[in-house]
């Protein structure tokens, strides 16, 4: 197969075919704002489905990401963002609540991992999904062996039986080595957390037991760890492969971040052969949800019907090789929001991908931080609030709040805006004036963000902004 242009795919699908994509996460307001919102309803028996061309599974596109549980929002620390705001209990109704509306819509797909929610995801996801039958979805989890501690083959042999005592289940649907190419050198760490220690031949063995269905793998960062992985496709049979991937990251990934790996390579190098990809960060941890404010009068002009995360949710799911998409949600409100872009979901037209493309360019113009708030970074040995820092510089420019220079015509109200709202939303103490710039967060990031770098900057910018030298 070809490298698939988006002309190409298009004409691939065909008037007919219909797919879909998700992610919800990063709308961090419960309220949200209303003019990102839609107004479509869901439809009961018209969520759409990809077939596994290796399992023959009937996939639902939208997969349920449960990695931003919902908490018991008054027991959460007073002042707490990030991952402290998750330490509070898991509202484990709450949660059994969205899995049973989910799966009354078609929904059944649901990915997990030993580290999502500080390592209390999996068993809420077990309870929530054992009160179903187990041949009505499946699950899909990781060998999340990130710290050097669970690098030993007995404590990742450990983690793996884990998983399987929290979900309360004897097999995995799809399995995950989780998060390769991460980390300052993505090939030395493959080969201390799979190879070295003989765990990807015991999931491989797992594979062949039956215990895991599906072998795949999450890809994060190093495009050598990627492209190796692949090449020995022949010899492990790789079932799927999840990928970043939004209409934003399709052209730019590289140049948002320089070490970065542009979507559009990774999906084509899997279409090329037949491995089934599997989305996350549809939305880029939400920042596709929450766009500027002129961008969401172009998408609302064109669709006032549906959200604004709606397209890239349908940008994604446009794709024949998609299998499902992942949506952490949180809120009721974010899972109604997603079904009613799933049942059923409308593919994009040319037109409508070129469009895309132009807000992408505009967006990628704002030159945000790549943070997508997945709190892998946290916690910081010196107790700052690194995705807190990044939202509220992000938001600021989003909102036209981040003056350039002390001359603009506005540069006071700017001003006061920023600095208030940092203030606000990210406590002194947990400034980025107070980086020593150790690194420690650095090796964990996703998105290979240099984030004492970004530190830097964030708090230059914050003094020049005091002083009103810009």
């Amino acid at each position: 197969m070809k490298d698939i242009s988006r002309r190409d795919f298009l004409k691939l699908l065909g008037a007919g075919t219909v797919a879909t994509a998700a992610t919800m996460a990063g709308c961090q307001n419960k309220d949200g704002d209303l003019n990102l919102r839609g107004t479509l309803q869901p439809q009961k028996g018209q969520m759409t489905y990809r077939t596994n061309p290796n399992t023959g599974d009937k996939v639902s596109l939208l997969g349920f990401g449960m990695m931003r549980l919902p908490v018991v929002e008054e027991n959460a620390p007073k002042g707490a963002s990030g991952r402290e705001a998750k330490s509070a209990p898991i509202d484990q109704e709450m949660v059994n609540k969205m899995v049973d509306k989910a799966i009354e819509y078609g929904v059944n797909y649901f990915d997990t991992s030993p580290v999502y929610c500080q390592g209390r995801s999996e068993k809420a996801t077990g309870i929530a999904l054992s009160r179903h039958k187990r041949d009505s979805y499946y699950l899909a989890t990781k060998m999340s062996n990130f710290a050097p501690g669970t690098w030993p083959r007995e404590e990742s042999i450990k983690m793996f039986y884990n998983s399987l005592k929290e979900l309360q289940t004897d097999y995995i649907d799809y399995m995950l080595l989780h998060s390769v190419g991460g980390g300052q050198d993505g090939m030395e760490m493959l080969r201390q957390r799979y190879y070295d220690n003989g765990i990807l031949d015991f999931l491989l063995e797992q594979r062949e037991k039956g215990v895991i269905r599906n072998l795949g793998f999450s890809y994060h960062g190093d495009v050598k760890v990627f492209d190796y992985l692949l090449s020995r496709h022949d010899e492990y049979k790789w079932d799927f492969v999840q990928i970043e991937m939004n209409y934003l990251d399709w052209h730019f990934a590289h140049e948002i971040e320089a070490e970065n790996t542009r979507a559009d390579y990774l999906y084509n190098e899997l279409a090329k052969r037949k491995i089934p990809a599997v989305i996350m960060e549809p939305l880029l941890g939400g920042r596709l949800a929450n766009v500027p404010d002129h961008i969401v009068r172009e998408m609302k002009e064109r669709e006032p019907e549906r959200s604004v995360a709606s397209w890239a949710f349908r940008f994604c799911g446009t794709f024949p090789d998609v299998l499902t998409s992942l949506s952490g949600m949180t809120y009721m409100d974010h899972l109604d929001d997603n079904l009613a872009t799933h049942c059923p979901l409308k593919p994009l037209t040319q037109e409508e991908l070129d469009f895309l493309e132009d807000i992408a360019k505009k967006i990628y113009d704002l030159k945000n931080i790549p943070c997508t708030a997945c709190q892998y970074c946290m916690p910081c040995p010196y107790g700052l609030d690194i995705p807190g820092i990044f939202t509220h510089y992000n938001k600021c420019i989003k909102e036209g709040n981040f003056a350039k220079s002390h001359e603009d015509s506005e540069f006071q109200k700017m001003r006061k805006a920023f600095l208030v709202g940092y203030d606000r939303s990210v406590p002194k103490l947990r400034q980025a004036d107070h980086c020593i710039h150790c690194g420690a967060c650095t090796m964990h990031c996703p998105q290979r963000i240099n984030i004492p770098e970004m530190m830097q900057k964030v708090d230059e910018y914050v003094e020049k902004l005091k002083q009103g030298t810009l």
